[in-house]
């Protein structure tokens, strides 16, 4: 996605040789026109699946799953919760996921009200750097006995090794962008 790539090369700040910051549209401050050309190119990407649910994590992937959705036919985002809360429903689907981020686990949780059996979920988040947000956002899939279309990533970090976890999973992974490096103060994709 080419405009993806320039908004990066524009507005993205680099923080050593791993950390691309991109909050100026994508997870902090949001460029909601942006965001919905990035809906379009997912529902462009996942065109013919069937999608009954968008399934995300909080907080940053709840944007970008919110406003793809209405190029699913608007079809229900639910978002998986890092907090324990007491209006959080005691029935849940559980797992553990490593935050790249935060340099920290988390106890990610859906209510078993929103992920059903036979359902068609498509994942969608912001940045895939290790996979253990995909693979957690997988395995609360799996344990609702739904059916994981694919997961949709916003920006890549392909010199890391997530990508490498979903394929060995044989998840279908749609990138719209793949960075090959961040060194020196440059960003190269693939």
């Amino acid at each position: 996605m080419e405009k993806l790539k320039e908004k990066i090369l524009t507005e993205g700040r680099i923080s050593g040789n791993d950390i691309l910051k991109v909050d100026s549209f994508l997870n902090h401050q949001l460029d909601v026109a942006f965001l919905n050309e990035i809906g379009k190119e997912f529902a462009k990407r996942f065109e013919g699946k069937k999608i009954d649910k968008i399934l995300t994590i909080e907080a940053s992937g709840i944007a970008i799953a919110s406003i793809a959705s209405q190029h699913f036919g608007n079809v229900p985002v639910v978002f998986a919760k890092k907090v324990e809360s007491k209006n959080l429903d005691k029935d849940v689907y559980e797992s553990e996921v490593y935050s790249f981020t935060k340099a920290k686990n988390y106890t990610i949780r859906v209510s078993k009200r929103y992920l059903n059996k036979g359902e068609n979920i498509l994942v969608l988040d912001d940045f895939l750097a290790n996979g253990r947000a995909a693979i957690g956002l997988n395995e609360l899939v799996e344990k609702a006995q739904a059916n994981l279309v694919g997961v949709g990533i916003v920006i890549e970090k392909g010199f890391q090794d997530g990508a490498k976890l979903l394929d060995e999973k044989n998840i279908n992974l749609q990138s719209l962008v793949i960075l090959d490096s961040i060194e020196n103060g440059q960003i190269k994709f693939k």
